[in-house]
């Protein structure tokens, strides 16, 4: 029986810890916070939308990202709505593929996890905030900061990014990696909110509208993104923006350009506008009913057609062309994105040309398993990153509790 140790107790984890323990191991999770799953809780603004059914390759992400096709056909989205079923959770698919617990409560996740765990006699240690790990001759000791030592066959590494570490991941597992030989890429924040000049959107703080945000980067399209998206006091929000954070965080002079009205083609939006005109509006109540009042103020404004008192009927064919241009490509100059706090997911991580693919077993250190967000792999918005967590820790774990490494 192999003494197997997992490094955190997040959702890679404790899915980790839970398959190890099935296939025969006597298993320990080490969590530094005081309780396991805390980011979990937090997913899917507290919904848990725990994997997607149109999930494959492409919505993944990395310098390698095909390094996921071996978890797409050995453990993925069906074996973990079926994983879930056995232990409870009676699934819902929303809108894009989403899938939640139909009791909308990412709780009920967690518990269901955490349940498991105990009932295959999976030990927790929480507090226990790991530092080193020492390969020996006949395993491993993992040490913590204050002096704790735990000894293991084998130890499955799913100590998270640097993603909200509030929430218990705070990048500590790269360190203990990179001591072993592992390459790290470079680390960004993703899935977050994007960065404009604050002094420019400020006014619109709160305001949504379904549009479509298409990133440039240096001039030449990158990616575009059709959803809800959000204005705030420092930039960008919504789905769209989250997915195209990524390359906000890894490139540099970018811009997004936002169609505020993407039903709708330049002629008809300028039909629009000309039959708007008359003697009887003024600027300031000129688009009420096609756009949001501040939004529309504030587009006006940027065209240059103050003063906003002036009636609609004095707007030229000119102009006119030049606000239905803003309408379907406002542009804002990107300032990078949020911090580690705001962001969702971790895009960077270990080198997964040193990770086998088909067990998530290092290829330098034997009986050394990485799983989750570590790995330099991260999905799109929509459940994408939960599976990846789930298969890479359900494999990583079967595979720790297998017989010895042969050298």
């Amino acid at each position: 029986m192999q003494d197997v140790a997992v490094i955190g107790g997040g959702a890679s984890g404790l899915v980790a810890a839970i398959s190890a323990a099935r296939n025969g191991a006597r298993v320990t999770v080490l969590e530094r916070a005081d309780r396991v799953g805390k980011k979990l809780l937090a997913t899917g603004n507290g919904r848990c939308n725990f994997t997607n059914i149109d999930a494959s390759e492409q919505h993944y992400h990395g310098a390698h990202p095909a390094f996921v096709s071996e978890a797409v056909h050995a453990f993925w989205v069906e074996e973990t709505l079926r994983f879930f079923e056995e232990l409870g959770i009676l699934a819902r698919v929303e809108e894009e593929g989403k899938v939640y617990p139909y009791s909308g409560q990412a709780s009920a996740v967690l518990d269901v996890l955490r349940m498991e765990a105990e009932r295959v006699g999976v030990q927790v240690r929480c507090g226990f905030e790991a530092r080193l790990i020492q390969p020996g001759r006949k395993g491993f000791c993992i040490e913590s900061y204050d002096g704790q030592k735990v000894f293991a066959d084998k130890v499955v590494v799913a100590a998270g990014g640097k993603a909200s570490p509030n929430l218990g991941s705070n990048g500590s597992g790269y360190p203990m990696l990179e001591r072993l030989g592992h390459r790290v890429t470079a680390l960004y924040p993703a899935l977050v909110q994007i960065k404009t000049d604050p002094e420019y959107v400020k006014g619109l703080k709160g305001i949504k509208f379904n549009g479509t945000a298409v990133f440039y980067v240096h001039g030449t399209e990158a990616a575009r993104e059709t959803g809800e998206i959000l204005f705030t006091e420092y930039g960008l929000s919504g789905p769209p923006i989250f997915k195209l954070s990524r390359l906000a965080s890894v490139h540099k002079d970018c811009e997004i350009v936002l169609d505020i009205m993407p039903e709708y083609d330049m002629e008809q939006i300028l039909a629009l506008l000309k039959a708007r005109k008359t003697p009887q509006k003024t600027l300031e109540t000129y688009l009420v009913g096609m756009l949001h009042k501040k939004l529309a103020l504030l587009l006006l404004k940027s065209c240059g057609m103050a003063p906003l008192s002036r009636m609609s009927d004095t707007l030229s064919d000119a102009a006119l062309s030049k606000i239905a241009a803003q309408i379907k490509g406002w542009r804002f100059q990107v300032r990078g994105t949020m911090s580690w706090n705001n962001a969702q997911v971790t895009a960077g991580g270990i080198d997964v040309r040193d990770v086998d693919a088909k067990t998530f077993e290092s290829k330098l250190v034997r009986g050394l398993y990485i799983t989750g967000e570590l790995l330099d792999i991260d999905g799109d918005c929509g459940g994408y990153n939960l599976q990846w967590a789930w298969s890479s820790g359900f494999l990583a774990g079967a595979a720790a509790a297998q017989g010895g490494s042969e050298c």
